[in-house]
């Protein structure tokens, strides 16, 4: 994709940040104490906690990456959203009240308030650093993705910038202006998502892919497979044994494309190609513009059977309706084709031909027909139906409202936006699908480049709002981190003596460390869908930190050493499992089949192993429970 930075979009952008920036050195002017760094003082307002609560949640991952899935897998993409929201049940009826009445400042305070345990200390603390560092990761990923089209910067720049200004966000003021930063964001997040998905239903859809849309040209494939045809001359055919299908290289004015069979015809598919003398894109630089947005609906059908070209404006359900009676062209990533031709790696973006009707139901990316698969697709939803309660920066903002009402009345508020906005991402991947603005290098920019089909500005708003969405849940996550280290590990566990000063202090050095942390390994794993990555951060949160949340609260012989075990076996299983998997396996530029194992997802057996061994250590060291 070739972007082209817009002076427009350029100039909102910035004012956008530099309103953040100015908010945060507003707000450093009150948080000199603690209890004001950490907490916001426990003086924020139910409502403003809240939305504060959907702008933390509604990361990276549900902006960018839930969009960019669900305009490549359709309704799969969908059950992340279920999933997170799914998940604020337990937030709302297990965990919002006790945390309040437990907890002062971290996740830790809760666990061990009436231990005082070094065991509880350390390992809490440590895996609220694991959590917090696997959720900055796609976070980062999704900044760096945000600016390419916004700035026109590549995306190390991008990560950089969303690092800098965190830093800086984080180490001037803390939970407060992270609190309004997020407050801001998810306001505006649920109110412009809206205008884009009434834009999407509006226009509702066509069977005209749009002049930016890549849309296949078709060969007569007798002559074309040998000799060339409509001006195109035979270069070469490779015969791809994993893929078992054929592939055609043509050249016609000096460039070279790429061409698949099907059937009777020779269909275009686009290329990315990799060789000693640079990279082209369907056989030509990236700057000539040829390599484009993809995705669009080929045959249409009104309520009578019969073909139409267009359903003009519709509600929420006549689209889905209209949908169900569609055939749609998508490029999923399970679809890509890797070649090797000559001295160049080539990469085929394949079209796969998918009937509306089964794209509104699971199945596109969650295969069940294996028992790997499907305990693969329970290990998903058990994490991220577990992991929202279990998420160190969404607990510590129960400490930043004045009592344990207010906590539930905030998570309620937070239930009824993030529902809402959920629902909104459904429409926005399913327009980014239909109106063939998919970028397949990055599938995270789905819903901005959506909102550029449309105006510029509102392309300009959506991105700078996306921005801010990363810009808000990596405050929160800095200071679920730095909260860790200044006040679980130094305070507590190694017990240095420091005054309020010097531990604000300490958070704000550990802030800007975990920040350099994260810019690097958002660099390192670009490309990655961001849903999935976050999908590991919920499997480690609810392997490390719901097992003991729930045995502290409702089962009374629950020890201090059963705690710490259960913490450290729940965070090293799961982490054992994620870098051993298949996707790891391949990002670190081995194949899927070098893999260790086939599960992708940890829940299903560290979260079961966690609950077991707090179970079995507390039994075991009942004598020395403090009471």
């Amino acid at each position: 994709m070739n972007y082209t930075a817009s002076p427009i979009a350029i100039a909102i952008f910035l004012m956008f940040v530099s309103f953040v920036l100015g908010l945060s050195f507003y707000y450093a002017r009150k948080a000199k104490s603690a209890a004001g760094y950490f907490a916001a003082g426990g003086k924020i307002h139910w409502f403003v906690n809240g939305i504060a609560f959907a702008g933390d949640y509604l990361s990276a991952a549900s902006f960018l990456g839930i969009c960019g899935m669900i305009a490549t897998m359709g309704y799969d993409g969908f059950l992340y959203s279920i999933g997170y929201l799914a998940g604020w049940i337990v937030a709302l009826f297990v965990v919002a009240e006790p945390m309040k009445r437990l907890g002062k400042y971290t996740f830790t305070d809760a666990l061990d308030s009436t231990f005082n345990s070094k065991g509880i200390q350390l390992m809490a603390a440590i895996s609220t650093l694991a959590v917090s560092v696997f959720y900055l990761i796609p976070q980062m990923v999704g900044a760096g993705s945000l600016v390419t089209p916004l700035l026109g910067l590549p995306h190390w720049a991008g990560v950089i910038m969303v690092g800098a200004i965190v830093i800086t966000i984080v180490a001037t003021a803390g939970m407060t202006s992270t609190t309004y930063v997020q407050f801001l964001k998810g306001g505006l997040l649920i109110i412009f998502s809206s205008v884009l998905v009434i834009t999407v239903l509006t226009k509702g859809l066509s069977t005209d892919p749009g002049k930016n849309t890549f849309f296949p040209k078709q060969l007569d494939a007798a002559t074309a497979m040998t000799t060339g045809a409509d001006g195109y001359s035979f270069v070469n055919r490779i015969d791809d044994a994993k893929s078992g299908k054929s592939f055609v290289k043509l050249a016609k004015d000096g460039i070279e494309t790429w061409w698949m069979p099907k059937g009777n015809i020779l269909e275009e598919v686009q290329s990315r190609t990799e060789s000693s003398s640079g990279t082209l894109y369907n056989g030509a630089p990236k700057s000539a513009g040829l390599f484009k947005p993809v995705g669009h609906v080929t045959r249409l059908l009104d309520e009578n059977g019969n073909e139409i070209q267009k359903t003009g404006k519709t509600g929420p359900f006549r689209y889905l309706a209209a949908l169900s009676r569609a055939e749609v062209v998508r490029y999923p990533k399970g679809a890509q084709v890797k070649l090797t031709d000559g001295e160049a790696h080539v990469t085929l973006f394949c079209p796969v031909v998918s009937k509306g009707a089964d794209l509104l139901i699971p199945g596109q990316k969650f295969k069940t027909k294996t028992p790997l698969e499907k305990l693969n697709f329970i290990s998903l939803m058990l994490a991220l139906f577990f992991g929202t309660a279990a998420l160190p920066h969404i607990l510590i903002r129960y400490y930043t409202v004045p009592s344990q009402r207010d906590a539930r009345k905030s998570t309620i508020v937070a239930i009824g936006g993030i529902g809402f906005f959920y629902i909104l991402t459904l429409f926005m991947g399913l327009g980014a699908m239909t109106l063939g603005v998919v970028d397949m290098m990055d599938d995270n920019m789905s819903a901005p480049l959506l909102a550029n089909s449309f105006n510029l500005v509102l392309f300009a708003v959506i991105s700078a709002i996306a921005f801010a969405t990363v810009l808000g849940t990596v405050s929160g996550l800095i200071v679920a981190a730095s909260g860790a280290v200044a006040h679980d590990l130094m305070d507590k566990f190694m017990s240095v003596q420091m005054t309020d000063q010097q531990k604000v202090k300490a958070g704000k050095v550990a802030a800007i460390a975990v920040g350099i942390i994260a810019i690097c390994l958002g660099i390192a794993f670009k490309g990655m869908n961001v849903s999935f990555l976050v999908g590991w951060a919920f499997s480690v949160a609810a392997s490390a930190n719901l097992p003991s949340i729930i045995m502290l609260l409702f089962w009374k012989k629950t020890t201090a050493k059963g705690i710490a075990w259960s913490i450290g076996v729940g965070m090293v299983s799961a982490l054992g499992i994620i870098l051993t998997s298949p996707s790891m396996f391949v990002q670190y530029g081995k194949t899927a089949a070098d893999a260790l194992h086939g599960l992708d997802n940890p829940g299903v057996i560290s979260i079961p192993l966690s609950f077991v061994t707090l179970w079995v250590v507390s039994l075991l060291t009942q004598k020395k429970k403090i009471k």
